[in-house]
């Protein structure tokens, strides 16, 4: 099987779905998505709204998932994030958590606007970082009526801990606070910005790093999945925020509203679905794909189509078609 890459699903589901770029608004700026519908779809549909992963933009891997759910009858809205990709914000390349929250909310409200959507059957997903993001924004937002998530992480856990929860990691933590204290007090002087990455930007310090990292720099740098929109740049000076979030401190919050959560059995971030499963059993389901690492339920089959598979069927039985 083909592995699945935006370019090449979105050829060969010209005849079944429509692309449609969007505009909607976020503060005093504008947020650039791709939506996406089955062809000859008519009345209100059951909407998806779907967040990036961290580093990336819409159309890779949250592209893919989006144009094949819509395939299924859905209609997907996936956005490159607040200071990212084709969206707007300034300073470029933060990473912003409670940015990346509103980001889902304002698609919430821009999809409330359209007359092909029941705003009554609103779901949202998300991949890597931003399974954290929309866990977080449907604690609060309840016109999220459904919450899916694909190697979900909590990008705060991981920056104050490491991938892993490792103690080398926390003790280097103070380290990291001052490096970021003394960043902001130069740009604060007139320096220039300093830009950490999401992966390795060599392949020589991918080696040097776990698989999941190495699979990173493989997909965003050097894999068919490679775009120009995903820089790999971070401004490392406005990272406390980051380190500051807590992605899943109130999942129960979501409750009663059913949630899913899949992760690859071989995934260094599996931990983050499966703690966040223990907390809300009764109204959560864990689905565990085999064989599958963090990164390849990005693009590898046949995990994706696995993994879409599950979604349709979370999606139609919780929200319907």
């Amino acid at each position: 099987m083909k592995d699945k890459y935006y370019q090449e699903v979105i050829k060969e589901l010209e005849n079944k779905i429509t692309v449609e770029p969007v505009k909607f608004k976020n503060r005093t700026w504008l947020m650039a998505g791709n939506l996406y519908k089955p062809k000859n779809s008519n009345g209100k549909l059951t909407a998806i709204v779907i967040g990036h992963p961290s580093g990336g933009v819409k159309e890779q891997t949250a592209g893919v998932y989006g144009a094949m759910l819509a395939e299924l009858g859905f209609l997907t809205l996936t956005f490159d994030a607040s200071y990212q990709g084709e969206s707007g914000g300034e300073p470029r390349y933060l990473e912003d958590p409670q940015m990346r929250v509103e980001d889902i909310r304002c698609a919430v409200d821009y999809l409330t606007t359209r007359e092909d959507v029941n705003i009554d059957k609103i779901g949202a997903m998300g991949m890597c970082a931003s399974g954290g993001y929309v866990v977080n924004a449907a604690q609060t937002d309840l016109r999220i009526k459904a919450v899916a998530t694909v190697s979900m992480a909590d990008l705060g856990d991981m920056f104050r801990n490491g991938l892993g929860r490792t103690k080398e990691y926390k003790e280097q933590l103070e380290q990291t606070l001052e490096q970021i204290a003394n960043q902001r007090t130069k740009e604060a002087n007139n320096d220039e910005t300093y830009y950490s990455w999401y992966v390795p930007p060599t392949e020589e310090l991918a080696k040097g790093l776990a698989h999941d990292y190495w699979e990173g720099y493989e997909y965003y740098r050097v894999s068919p999945a490679k775009h120009p929109n995903s820089v790999n740049k971070m401004v490392f000076s406005k990272t406390d925020s980051i380190i500051n979030f807590t992605a899943l401190s109130n999942v129960e919050m979501c409750s009663p509203r059913p949630m899913l959560f899949i992760a690859g059995s071989n995934a260094g971030t599996k931990y983050f679905s499966v703690e966040s499963h223990a907390k809300v059993p009764e109204t959560s389901e864990l689905y565990i794909i085999d064989g599958a690492t963090h990164i390849e339920l990005y693009y590898k089959e046949p995990y994706v189509t696995m993994g879409v598979n599950k979604l349709n069927e979370f999606f139609s039985d919780k929200l319907g078609v």
